[in-house]
């Protein structure tokens, strides 16, 4: 029942953190999993694997309810989700099975420093310049790639990626949380189908698991995230896009700091 209970909590947090920053709830996700598999005695050569496969699942969950939000609000730039979707589905494929392969304390290092750097470059840097836009058609392929890849590695929704990327071409922030929401749909759905591919059948994985997808917390994470994803996206709607860039940058460096600890 407490195990219940810290999914449900998770569940809500996430929710909100994906509306509210387009992050897909990801990297709340991961380390509370991480917390809760050590609790259930979940095999530590397979516990990150295991985190990342159910948080991609919820976010499946996540993102779609953040995405309606987003959209009723005007903010999704599609045009720029076209382009950058077909790179994001090839990276997801990629970084999963490049995260099967991984030692689990390996994985966790390198996702603190990921969220570390991504929290330096969204807190300190400054305004963009003014004649970046978005590349074209090429440019939005290869950058797909690249959030997709890193995205199916950590399992998280591809906002700490995307936004940081689309506000460096000048799209407002707010604009920018909700299309990257918007990303975190096809990352969400192809990361976890090739995680429970990847992992299927795995000698380690605990009861009630399809591949690296864990059936209870998954239920549990989705039951609050998608009316929480909805109070988030509202809640970024009022923010100043310089505090929301702000709220970005203290997030990750909470989490990660978390896990380069506990790798560590």
């Amino acid at each position: 029942m407490m195990v219940l209970l810290v999914y449900l909590g998770v569940g809500a947090i996430a929710g909100f953190a994906a509306g509210l920053f387009g992050v897909g709830g990801g990297l709340v996700i991961v380390p509370a999993l991480m917390a809760c598999f050590a609790v259930l005695a979940v095999s530590p050569d397979i516990a990150m694997q295991l985190a990342v496969g159910t948080s991609l699942a919820a976010i499946v969950v996540t993102s779609l309810s953040s995405v309606r939000a987003h959209h009723k609000m005007g903010n999704i730039d599609w045009a720029s989700w076209r382009g950058l979707s077909p790179g994001i589905a090839l990276g997801v494929v990629l970084g999963v099975a490049t995260a099967s392969r991984l030692e689990a304390a390996s994985l966790k290092l390198a996702f603190g420093v990921f969220c570390l750097v991504i929290a330096a470059y969204m807190g300190l840097a400054g305004a963009p310049a003014a004649k970046r836009a978005l590349p074209g058609t090429a440019g939005l392929l290869s950058a797909g790639v690249g959030v997709g890849y890193f995205s199916a590695l950590f399992g998280v929704g591809g906002g700490s990626l995307t936004v940081p990327y689309l506000t460096w071409c000048n799209m407002r922030m707010q604009a920018a949380v909700a299309t990257s929401a918007a990303c975190g749909v096809p990352i969400a759905i192809v990361g976890a189908l090739t995680n429970v591919i990847v992992g299927f059948g795995h000698a380690s994985l605990p009861e009630y698991s399809t591949g690296f997808v864990y059936w209870p917390a998954l239920l549990g994470l989705v039951l609050l995230s998608a009316p929480c994803a909805k109070w988030g996206a509202r809640f970024a709607q009022r923010l100043s896009a310089v505090h929301l860039r702000r709220a970005f940058a203290g997030f990750l460096l909470v989490v990660g700091s978390q896990f380069i600890w506990g790798a560590l």
